[in-house]
Formats: C-alpha cells, sequence, structure tokens
C-alpha cells in the first residue's frame, strides 16, 4: 500500500513521513490553510530522497504555474483538485494524479474522461478543494471502472479508520493531510501511525 502525505510545510513533518514510510509527499500551491510558496516547497524538496516522489497540488492553475513548479521544485507528479481539462492534464510533461470530489456516482463517471496515472477520489470540500476532513460514502467506488492499481483513496482518513477503508476500497494509494494533524499542524506520532497502519498486512 502506498501512502502520500500531503500538505507538508515544514522539515520536522516531512522527515517524519519519509522515516516512517512514505511514498508520496504533497506540497499545496493552491488557496489552503497549508499552502506554501514555490520558494519554499524547492527548499523542503532538498530533504526529500529519490525514492519518495514530490506531488505539486493546484487548483485550476495555468499550464506556467504549473510548469514553474515541476521545474523549480523537481516535482515527479501534479495533482489537479479544480475543473481542468483532460486535454489539460495531457499537456503536463510528467504524471498527473487527477482528484475527484465524490457526491454521488456520476461524479465517477467523469473519472472514464481522463486518461492520468492516478485518479484519486475524495470527499466534496469546505472552503478550499479537498483537506476537509470529511469521509465519502465509499461504496460508491465499488464498480468503478477504472484499475485498483490507479485509484488513489482520500477525504477523512486517519489513524482509526484507514484500515477499514483500504479493506472496502482496495485502493493503490491512501491520501492524508488533515487526518494526521492536531489543531491544524502535522502531528509526527499520528503520521507514523498512520503510515504503519496503511501498510500494515492484511
Amino acid at each position: 500500500m502506498k501512502v502520500k502525505i500531503c500538505g507538508i510545510q515544514n522539515t520536522e513533518s516531512l522527515q517524519a513521513a519519509v522515516e516512517a514510510g512514505a511514498d508520496f509527499i504533497g506540497f499545496m500551491f493552491a488557496d489552503s490553510k497549508r499552502r506554501i510558496s514555490t520558494e519554499k516547497a524547492k527548499l523542503l524538496a532538498a530533504y526529500v530522497p529519490t525514492q519518495v516522489q514530490k506531488v505539486g497540488v493546484f487548483v485550476n492553475p495555468t499550464l506556467k504555474e504549473v510548469l514553474d513548479g515541476i521545474q523549480q521544485v523537481g516535482l515527479n507528479f501534479v495533482q489537479l483538485h479544480g475543473e481542468e481539462s483532460p486535454d489539460f492534464c495531457r499537456e503536463i510533461p510528467v504524471p498527473v494524479i487527477k482528484a475527484f470530489s465524490i457526491k454521488n456516482s456520476g461524479d465517477i463517471q467523469k473519472a472514464s474522461q481522463y486518461d492520468v496515472a492516478y485518479y484519486l477520489f475524495d470527499s466534496p470540500g469546505g472552503k478550499y478543494r479537498g483537506g476537509s476532513g470529511m469521509t465519502f460514502d465509499w461504496s460508491l467506488l465499488k464498480d468503478v471502472n477504472i484499475p485498483r492499481e490507479q485509484v488513489i483513496l482520500a477525504g477523512g482518513l486517519k489513524p482509526d479508520n484507514i484500515q477499514a477503508a483500504i479493506s472496502e476500497v482496495n485502493p493503490a494509494m491512501v491520501d492524508v493531510s488533515s487526518g494526521v494533524e492536531i489543531d491544524g499542524m502535522k502531528d509526527l506520532e499520528k503520521i507514523q501511525i498512520f503510515i504503519q497502519r496503511a501498510k500494515k498486512e492484511r
């Protein structure tokens, strides 16, 4: 089971995630309380070992913004959380993770219009896209016509429910941000427990 820790803002939480076995690290470039500048992400990226993938998270960006992030931070993946079109995704020179907010089965069908590396299924966001800390109805993914090795599950995941989520959805990867925080800040122990439980053999 691959694990992505998203919304990393400092070296302490970054190193805790890497040491605990995170496979992907997410830097938030979109409007969010976890937003960081390209310059800050570049500094943090220097601490990311080569086996860990660096992901830039954007919402309805321009292509230039994405390309600047790739070039300056050395992003391995770009994650898109807005209304980006399939054509826009094809213009990006690194693998794309396309996020979909799931309220009903119709939202899942939108995913089939895209040809991307991963499809991230998330709960509907609050003020910002994603990061709401709420789960959605995982049973909606039961009949999703996308290979499981391309499915990322997000939305309201935390140490207490991660094993149930993996058991029901069987995704390739799980993605967490607020579920490993206390008072809006990454908690090093929660990161460790989350990754440990997510990677536990079923």
